[in-house]
């Protein structure tokens, strides 16, 4: 892929867990299709795993008549992907702080900050007829393939 190119897709699936797989599968393949590396694959399927999780169970509260859609766009070596629920909204900054000593030992609540851990920009804003978008972003780099001929 050149710098100049881009790939874009778009998913629209209904409030299952199961359905994070097809869109690890869609995002996987993309990054395939562009040359990047399976190190850069993990962290962008570990970031786009919680923001589909979150919008499935806390979004669209695992109503499967609700769907979630997820966009994706590689263009000029940066990945942006875009999960959008039909939920009520939340407040960010009532969310709590898993690093605080107090929630250190929940079983859950670290999908924003490992969100934010592995991409380079998180931004969270209400959906057009409702529900929450989260737009993430990570400058991706390229595969070094190693010939096998270097002395």
């Amino acid at each position: 892929m050149s710098a100049t190119e881009s790939l874009h897709t778009h998913l629209v699936l209904s409030s299952r867990f199961e359905n994070i797989e097809i869109a690890e599968r869609a995002l996987v393949d993309l990054c395939d299709l562009a040359g990047f590396s399976g190190d850069e694959s993990y962290w962008l399927v570990t970031a786009l795993r919680e923001a589909a999780a979150n919008a499935i169970r806390h979004g669209n509260q695992q109503d499967p008549l609700r769907t979630v859609v997820i966009c994706y766009r590689i263009e000029d070596r940066e990945i942006t992907i875009r999960v959008e629920d039909e939920g009520e909204g939340f407040d960010l900054s009532l969310v709590p702080d898993p690093t605080d000593p107090g929630y250190l030992l929940r079983p859950s609540g670290r999908g924003i900050f490992y969100m934010r851990q592995f991409m380079t920009r998180v931004e969270f804003s209400r959906a057009p007829g409702g529900g929450t978008v989260v737009e993430m972003a990570r400058r991706l780099e390229p595969e070094t393939r190693s010939s096998g001929n270097e002395e």
